[in-house]
């Protein structure tokens, strides 16, 4: 059977996204899948190969994504230290928009927490796929401490793996659904931290 076009392959992968990011591996049926991605049984495993090769798919286009996301917002700051800051900032702002549901938590992470103990392959991806954010982090912040942004003495990894947890936190923090003020200070103090390692002039 010949393979879709690759367009189809791209809009499917988004709806795959979505419906994965809503009710994660497990809780996404094969006839939910079908439906979402309005494609017949045969044509998902001659695509994909199985449910677990489309959600790895649809894991790594949520990634890739993501950092397309965060390459684009920091090309619009000449500071990296304010580009991170604003960066914290609207993760918290997405965590309170209730249109944007899935946006509170992360798929990444709900994968890690899913897979652990019932599929080594995705829970390895997962693994893998954090590890590249936290790697992302520390580069900026490598970059905003050879520019004299960030205090000489800063551990760039260290920092980069605390700024992680934190928005790991805030996004499991949303689940319990605080006030739009409330997310928007704990983005506030996300960026405060940062702060705190600004040089002074």
């Amino acid at each position: 059977m010949p393979r879709p076009p690759s367009y189809d392959r791209e809009a499917a992968l988004a709806k795959a996204v979505s419906l994965f990011w809503q009710k994660g591996y497990h809780g996404s049926s094969m006839k939910q899948i079908e439906q979402a991605l309005d494609m017949r049984p045969g044509s998902i495993y001659a695509t994909f190969g199985s449910k677990d090769g489309l959600f790895s798919e649809a894991l790594a286009n949520y990634a890739q994504q993501g950092g397309a996301d965060l390459s684009e917002h920091m090309a619009g700051y000449d500071s990296i230290v304010a580009g991170l800051q604003a960066y914290l900032r609207e993760i918290a702002g997405s965590c309170a928009d209730t249109d944007c549901a899935p946006a509170r938590a992360c798929l990444i992470v709900k994968t890690l927490l899913e897979a652990s103990n019932t599929n080594p392959a995705l829970y390895s991806q997962a693994q893998s796929v954090l590890a590249a954010i936290e790697t992302s982090f520390a580069e900026l912040l490598e970059s905003a401490r050879n520019q004299g942004e960030i205090a000489a003495q800063t551990d760039c990894r260290r920092l980069a793996r605390l700024l992680q947890s934190q928005i790991m936190g805030l996004r499991a923090m949303a689940e319990r659904n605080p006030s739009a003020a409330e997310l928007e200070q704990l983005g506030d103090d996300m960026a405060a931290i940062l702060e705190s390692y600004k040089v002074r002039n």
